[in-house]
């Protein structure tokens, strides 16, 4: 656990590029002109609970890599009370993730690259029995409800679609999207009489 904490980025290194990032999913690439990067950040602090929550996280990971006792509890508790931000503690995320609006569980040894973006209700971690949790390389797309769980790597540039459950490595550049609807059997209707 000490090695994985070690990997942690730094805090300012990582909240600059989450910022950075986040503004550009929200106005493009255009960057914003006079505003600072102190008010950028605080501007997203007020104006989104998920990367509030997100920054908490960042400060979380400081103050384990610091070896600090009891504080990084109480940061994982408010990331989840405030946006329902839930990310484990052997969790990797590098700099420069945008999670969209909150209601996301990370778990697992999981790694999360550059320039992911995560929505809503998504599930990325562990399946029962092995802690080993996805890789999820940079540029990578999280559809709104996804599951992405198991020891996977979720190549550079993939879009994993809404409502999709991933179980599999899924190439870089690829596109999952969830199974068409099934019919299993008739509707019983009851009648009344």
């Amino acid at each position: 656990m000490q090695e994985r904490r070690g990997r942690h980025p730094s805090f300012r290194h990582a909240v600059v590029a989450d910022a950075r990032f986040a503004l550009m999913q929200r106005y493009g690439p255009a960057p914003r002109r006079g505003t600072g990067t102190l008010l950028q950040v605080l501007h997203l602090c007020l104006t989104s609970e998920a990367f509030l929550a997100q920054t908490i996280y960042r400060v979380r990971a400081a103050l384990q890599r610091r070896g600090v006792p009891v504080l990084p509890r109480i940061c994982h508790r408010l990331s989840n009370m405030i946006a329902g931000v839930d990310i484990g503690d052997p969790v990797i995320m590098h700099p420069g993730v945008h999670i969209l609006h909150g209601k996301v569980v990370i778990d697992g040894v999981t790694e999360i690259g550059s320039g992911v973006v995560i929505g809503p209700f998504v599930s990325i971690g562990l399946l029962s029995g092995n802690i080993i949790g996805p890789t999820i390389e940079e540029d990578v797309m999280v559809g709104a409800s996804a599951s992405v769980l198991g020891k996977l790597t979720i190549g550079k540039g993939a879009t994993i679609g809404a409502n999709a459950a991933v179980f599999r490595d899924v190439p870089a550049g690829a596109r999952v999207v969830p199974a068409a609807g099934t019919v299993v059997g008739p509707r019983h209707e009851t009648t009344s009489g």
